[in-house]
C-alpha cells in the first residue's frame, strides 16, 4: 500500500514539475536555473531569443556572471545577492548578448529547492527593458522640454498681455475724445464708426485682462495659506452686487470650509461660477446654491444654478481656452472664464467637472485637498 503511495506521490511530482517547465518554455520571458555555483543548467526558448543565442547547448554548462557587465557583476552570486536587497524583488542590469553586444533587461530571481527544501540552485526571470528605457529617457526629454516651453509661454502671455495694455487704453481713450471734441461735425456714420472702434478696444482690454488673469495662475508660485470660503464668497457677491441686483438673483449657501489656498484665486474661481449663473440664466429669476462637503481626503465643492444648463456633448469643451458655446453679441465675455476656473483648481491639487442638460440648469463640482504643502 505504502509502494502505491509513493509511486503516486512521485508521478504527481513529475506531473507537477513537467507542467512548471512547460509553462517556462513557452512564457515570453527569458529563464535560466544555475546552480549554487552560477552553473547554467536550464534555459527557456525566450532566454536564447532575448540573448540571441541559436540553441540550449551553447548556454547550458556556462556560468551565469559571464552574462552580465563586470562592472556591475562579478559573480551569479553577487547578481542574487544585489537583487536580494532590491525593493520589490527586481533590479535592471547591463548584459551581454552572444555578439557581445550590450542590452538593458529587468531580472528577478527566486530559490530552486530539493524536496528537503534546501537550496540548491537558483531560478533567474529576464525581461528586455531596452526600449522601455529608451522610451522612459525620451518621456523625460520631452517633459523637460515641455516644461521649458510652458515656462516661456507663460512668460510671454505676461508680457504681451502686460505691454499691450497701454497702448489698447489709447486707442479707446483718443477716440473717445475724438468723438467727444467733434461729435457736433460728425455724421451718423462716423459716430457709428467711432463706437465700433471703442467697442473692439475695450472688448480686446477684457481678452487681455483675461488671458493675464490665466497666465498669471501658473506663473507665479504664491504661499497658500488658511483660506475661509464664506469670506471668499461674501466679497464675490459684493463685486457682483449690481449683477445681482438687476437680475434679482438668490444666492444660498451652505457652511462652507477653510481650505489651504490662495484666496485672490479662490475668490476668482466663486465670481467666475457665480457670473456664469447670472449671465446665463433662463426666464426665471437666477438661483445659485453652494455647498461643500468631505469626501475621503477631499472637499468637494457645488456650484448648483437654475440657468440654461448645457448640452452633455460640451461639458469637456466648456474648460478649453477661448471655447464658447454662444456668440459675443448673445453673451459677452472673452472665453476664458471657466479655463481660469479648470487651472486654479488643478493648480491647488483638484478637479472640475459639471453635470448639466440644456433647461435643466447646471452644476459645477470642484475638489480640493483637505491639505496642501506650504507652496503650490
Amino acid at each position: 500500500m505504502s509502494v502505491l503511495k509513493d509511486t503516486t506521490t512521485r508521478t504527481q511530482a513529475k506531473t507537477e514539475l513537467g507542467i512548471v517547465f512547460d509553462a517556462l518554455k513557452t512564457t515570453m520571458v527569458g529563464v535560466i536555473i544555475a546552480n549554487l555555483e552560477g552553473e547554467i543548467n536550464f534555459v527557456n526558448p525566450a532566454f536564447l531569443t532575448i540573448f540571441r543565442y541559436k540553441n540550449q547547448n551553447e548556454i547550458i554548462g556556462k556560468n551565469a556572471a559571464e552574462l552580465f557587465a563586470p562592472k556591475k557583476v562579478r559573480t551569479f552570486a553577487d547578481l542574487t545577492a544585489v537583487i536580494d536587497n532590491v525593493k520589490g524583488d527586481r533590479e535592471e542590469f547591463n548584459v551581454h548578448r552572444k555578439d557581445g553586444s550590450v542590452f538593458s533587461v529587468e531580472v528577478s530571481c527566486s530559490n530552486v529547492t530539493d524536496k528537503a527544501g534546501t537550496i540548491i540552485g537558483r531560478m533567474a526571470f529576464f525581461v528586455d527593458v531596452t526600449e522601455r528605457r529608451q522610451i522612459k529617457k525620451k518621456l523625460k526629454r520631452t517633459l523637460a522640454e515641455l516644461k521649458r516651453s510652458n515656462t516661456d509661454l507663460q512668460q510671454f502671455a505676461y508680457v504681451a498681455s502686460h505691454d499691450l495694455q497701454e497702448p489698447l487704453r489709447m486707442v479707446a481713450s483718443y477716440t473717445q475724445l475724438l468723438e467727444e471734441r467733434y461729435k457736433d461735425k460728425l455724421d451718423t456714420d462716423a459716430k457709428e464708426f467711432i463706437q465700433f472702434a471703442v467697442d473692439g478696444a475695450l472688448r480686446m482690454q477684457r481678452l487681455i485682462n483675461d488671458l493675464l488673469s490665466y497666465s498669471l495662475v501658473g506663473a507665479r508660485q504664491k504661499p497658500v495659506k488658511p483660506t475661509d470660503c464664506n469670506s471668499v464668497l461674501s466679497k464675490v457677491i459684493a463685486n457682483l452686487s449690481v449683477a445681482i441686483e438687476q437680475n434679482n438673483v438668490i444666492i444660498t449657501t451652505d457652511d462652507l470650509p477653510t481650505v489651504m489656498a490662495d484666496a485672490s484665486q479662490m475668490q476668482g474661481l466663486f465670481k467666475n461660477l457665480v457670473g456664469n449663473a447670472i449671465k446665463f440664466r433662463s426666464e426665471h429669476a437666477p438661483r445659485v446654491h453652494l455647498s461643500a462637503k468631505q469626501y475621503r481626503n477631499k472637499w468637494l465643492f457645488s456650484v448648483q444654478d437654475n440657468g440654461l444648463g448645457i448640452d452633455p456633448q460640451y461639458k469637456d469643451k466648456i474648460f478649453l481656452i477661448f471655447q464658447r458655446l454662444h456668440s459675443k453679441e448673445e453673451y459677452p465675455g472673452t472665453g476664458i472664464g471657466l479655463a481660469l476656473c479648470k487651472r486654479i483648481v488643478e493648480r491647488h491639487g483638484g478637479k472640475i467637472w459639471v453635470d448639466s442638460n440644456v433647461g435643466k440648469g447646471s452644476t459645477f463640482y470642484f475638489t480640493l485637498p483637505l491639505k496642501r504643502e506650504e507652496k503650490l
